[in-house]
């Protein structure tokens, strides 16, 4: 992935907005990969939730929103249990769906009548009322 640094995307507004809607300070991420290393589905994410930080930290705002890490979050906790610096990527990731939601950056919604059957008759009840928050909008 290439990465385009300016002033513009530095001082972009969208750092401000998930650390004020997350209650997080992602500046305190010092990059030590704790969080994605304890990450239990960072084996299908496409950017590891270390690298969303990073993303943040340089105003990459686009760059965030294509990424699936945001939506393949399952809140697990297990990143903040891992982080030195105790913060909550399970917070942040929520935060920049609500973001991405409000700025119409959201993959595809899905509804239950497309959930396959077997899928619907297996899948924890939990698993499906936290997807379809994430996607329903």
């Amino acid at each position: 992935m290439r990465v385009k640094i300016s002033k513009a995307s530095l001082q972009s507004g969208f750092l401000v907005d998930v650390e004020e809607m997350s209650g997080e300070h992602v500046w305190s991420c010092y990059q030590c990969g704790n969080c994605s290393a304890g990450c239990p589905l960072s084996f299908a994410m496409e950017l590891l939730p270390n690298q969303i930080i990073r993303l943040l930290h340089l105003g990459q705002e686009e760059e965030v929103f294509r990424a699936n890490t945001i939506w393949l979050c399952a809140s697990c906790l297990t990143c903040k249990t891992r982080c030195p610096r105790g913060v909550d990527l399970s917070r942040i990731n929520e935060a920049i769906r609500h973001l991405a939601l409000r700025r119409g950056k959201a993959p595809d919604r899905f509804g239950p009548d497309q959930i396959e059957p077997e899928l619907a008759a297996s899948a924890p009840p939990q698993g499906l009322a936290a997807a379809f928050r994430k996607f329903g909008g």
